[in-house]
């Protein structure tokens, strides 16, 4: 892949895009300390709000995680509608395949019949349930809330052409939608007239479109389905967020302890005493969901709960064995799932991807490591990750023989050169490196919000977006034809 970057505003030097054209007239009539005034005001209000994320590896004086405050840019990512109309189509083909293959791997498994996915592939994956064989769900949806990586890199060969791939998909508790929803809400505090100037798709309604989503997988017979946030408590790194979207939905948020399980159905306590509960969101893992079914030891979730959730009494989004379709050894196989279940060709591609499991792929990864992106199959958060050009031979050498050690724990891609955007840093505007997350709602239809969450590496030359590893945050808007 070309290693030349694309800018997302500028075609070449002093040359606007077009639909950046007006927001890049006004950016050049901002002066430097006003901007710098409005950045001072952001942190200051999000500090205040408690928009923070908790960073495991940090160790405060207490020994508890550090608070930090993901920073937030002032230059918003934009992306023209027809662009966002064909990502839309692409990320409604993708999810609405990948809930097909979970289905048919807890059921007939036709996908491993075929001969598409090897069987190990999935019978050995630590995120397989075999809990969930023969389960039935509403609509057979199985990740209600999906978050899509997608980055745009060049085309090889192409003439500063760039096309927007799939890096990885979030089908598990996929996070990051307060800060798209808080990013908006900050631009339209600091910046108002930039609204009335351009026609930004909204995103505010995310929270009500989330909330028919989830009653509409209820499988209650009444008209009020009562749903509730199940949060890990607030020592999670996404506390902020589940404590958010309860507010934003007007649901309880709850804890494994104000659940209990009585005659096959989950009950919330409340001061009015038990209420029956019917759609979990749940943004604790499969693991501690249920002491009685998996770990032992965990406080976080509901005895029996999934003995209620075999019967059909609740209904847990996302689904308990989600995380088999977004493990990164299965996400190679995605553009033939598409094609298996739905008869169509893929509308985003995949980053070309090759896997530590097969032989001819592992020669061809240790002999390229300098070149490529290392990734453990189950790591996440930029974590357990080698990018070959940035590392030091010693890195790469500890990479060889954990790669070595146990191949089919690996993936390697080519190293993108991901697009840049113009950020506002302390040395003025400068070229940062972003993705993007669209969140995709899969309910009795799928419908995404315009945009999506743009994530930004912070330090110069890095392909690191994610909040644990510095990356900050962008709004993402969606130019209305």
């Amino acid at each position: 892949m070309s290693k030349h970057t694309f800018d997302e505003m500028y075609a070449a030097p002093q040359q606007v895009r077009d639909h950046y054209r007006h927001y890049a007239r006004w950016l050049a009539e901002q002066p430097p300390e006003v901007m710098a005034d409005r950045r001072e005001e952001a942190e200051m209000i999000f500090r205040r709000v408690g928009i923070t994320f908790a960073v495991y590896g940090d160790k405060d004086e207490d020994g508890a995680g550090t608070e930090r405050l993901i920073p937030f840019d002032l230059i918003p990512r934009v992306i023209p509608s027809h662009e966002w109309r064909s990502m839309e189509k692409g990320l409604a083909q993708r999810v609405t395949a990948l809930n097909r293959f979970i289905h048919d791997i807890y059921h007939d498994q036709e996908i491993i019949r075929a001969g598409i996915v090897p069987r190990e592939q999935i019978e050995q994956n630590a995120q397989f349930r075999p809990e969930m064989v023969g389960v039935d769900v509403p609509g057979g949806v199985y990740s209600h809330i999906s978050g899509i990586d997608i980055v745009r890199a060049p085309v090889p060969g192409g003439q500063g052409e760039a096309e927007y791939y799939v890096l990885e998909d979030n089908l598990r508790v996929p996070s990051g939608v307060s800060y798209m929803l808080e990013d908006r809400k900050m631009m339209m505090r600091l910046f108002p007239e930039l609204f009335s100037q351009n026609r930004v798709a909204p995103v505010a309604h995310y929270p009500d479109l989330l909330l028919d989503t989830l009653r509409a997988v209820s499988p209650a017979h009444t008209a009020e389905p009562t749903v509730v946030v199940l949060t890990p408590g607030m020592y999670n790194s996404a506390y902020f967020e589940h404590a958010f979207l309860a507010q934003q939905m007007g649901v309880e948020l709850v804890e494994g302890q104000d659940l209990f399980v009585k005659d096959h159905f989950v009950y919330m306590r409340t001061t009015r005493g038990p209420k029956r509960v019917d759609v979990i969101y749940r943004r604790v893992d499969d693991d501690f969901l249920d002491p009685l079914a998996f770990r032992p030891t965990s406080t976080l979730g509901c005895a029996g709960l999934l003995d209620v959730y075999r019967k059909g009494n609740v209904t847990l989004c996302n689904a308990i064995g989600t995380g088999v379709a977004d493990d990164k050894s299965i996400y190679p196989y995605v553009p033939q799932m598409i094609e298996f279940y739905l008869g169509e060709k893929p509308i985003l591609k995949n980053v070309p991807t090759f896997l530590g499991r097969k032989p001819d792929d592992l020669k061809y990864i240790l002999a390229n490591l300098k070149e490529l992106v290392v990734k453990e199959v189950h790591g996440a958060g930029g974590y357990g990750m080698l990018v070959g050009p940035a590392a030091t031979a010693a890195e790469i050498e500890d990479f060889r023989k954990a790669v070595l050690a146990k191949p089919d724990g690996y993936i390697a891609q080519p190293t993108l050169s991901l697009s840049s955007c113009p950020t506002f840093v302390e040395s003025g505007i400068a070229p940062r490196h972003i993705d993007l997350r669209p969140f995709v709602l899969s309910g009795k239809k799928v419908q995404t919000v315009p945009g999506g969450l743009t994530r930004v590496a912070l330090k110069e030359g890095s392909l690191v977006v994610n909040s644990s590893q510095g990356g900050g945050t962008k709004d993402t808007w969606i130019l209305e034809a």
